[in-house]
């Protein structure tokens, strides 16, 4: 038996819980993670300072990348993975059957491709996938990539969306976010015939109205960071930002740490020496 029938096997034996698991990774963390991360993006709008004070305060989670691996990177691979499997050994009869729950499962797929490459693609443009210096020099850096410094939080944020002429990445990114948007939206309403939350015609349209309320919200909250993004000035935003940075390294909130800062991130071997005084 070859290995890709051995996981195949796997999978078959154990679909019922895998299929239940895929659909809680997709609720909690993965889905209450997006929310509250395009809500703290949208705190934009209120100013860089609102912002940067949010990231500073995410940044002082003790254990912040294990964290950020339990909860945020294993859950989304896990979800994406198994995903991809679902939509692949499943069916759709949409041609057949043309009603709005059709389509919504063939849109659930789609949006779920999409939101795959979105989500990789902009863990590498802002984080780089890893923080290890010889990958973030030799790889990372050199193509663009890992452009977010999170104690220059807004201003390395609309730096790296003003690349390639500022018109690409905010369309990526807009359409990443909406297709995210949907399709965890219409996973709520899923997941919910899934546990048996609402299964008779009547629940089942309340809930459709409540995902759709729902999906609209979390899309707007998108949209407003795309927009405080694209309206930030960064050289303004940095001047406030270096000077919070200031105030919590003297007050022993913040450790100094360069390589999450914009000027400070710079390669040991990169950085000039610092001018000597005369004698």
């Amino acid at each position: 038996m070859t290995s890709n029938s051995s996981a195949l096997s796997f999978f078959h034996r154990n679909e019922f819980l895998i299929r239940r698991l895929h659909s809680l990774s997709g609720l909690v963390p993965v889905g209450a993670y997006m929310c509250v991360h395009l809500i703290t993006n949208a705190s934009l709008l209120a100013g860089a300072s609102v912002f940067q004070n949010n990231v500073f305060t995410i940044h002082s989670i003790p254990f912040l990348p294990l964290v950020e691996w339990a909860f945020i990177f294993g859950p989304i691979l896990f979800h994406a993975a198994v995903g991809v499997w679902i939509a692949q050994t499943g069916k759709s009869n949409v041609q057949q059957y043309r009603y709005t729950h059709n389509r919504r499962y063939s849109w659930q797929r789609m949006t779920g491709y999409i939101a795959i490459i979105f989500i990789f693609t902009h863990v590498f443009h802002l984080h780089g996938w890893f923080h290890m210096d010889w990958w973030l020099k030799s790889v990372a850096e050199p193509l663009g990539m890992a452009q977010f410094r999170p104690y220059n939080a807004a201003s390395s944020l609309a730096d790296a969306m003003n690349d390639f002429g500022g018109i690409v990445w905010p369309i990526f990114y807009l359409v990443g976010v909406l297709a995210c948007t949907f399709h965890l939206a219409n996973g709520i309403w899923t997941a919910g015939i899934t546990w048996g939350l609402w299964l008779t015609p009547k629940s089942q349209n309340r809930a459709s109205v409540f995902c759709a309320i729902f999906g609209v919200f979390i899309g707007a909250a998108g949209i407003a960071s795309l927009v405080a993004v694209k309206t930030t000035d960064s050289k303004a935003a940095k001047v406030i930002e270096d000077e919070m940075y200031k105030v919590r390294v003297e007050g022993h909130m913040v450790k100094p740490d360069d390589h999450k800062r914009t000027d400070g991130h710079q390669h040991k071997e990169e950085r000039k020496p610092e001018p000597v005084a005369a004698p």
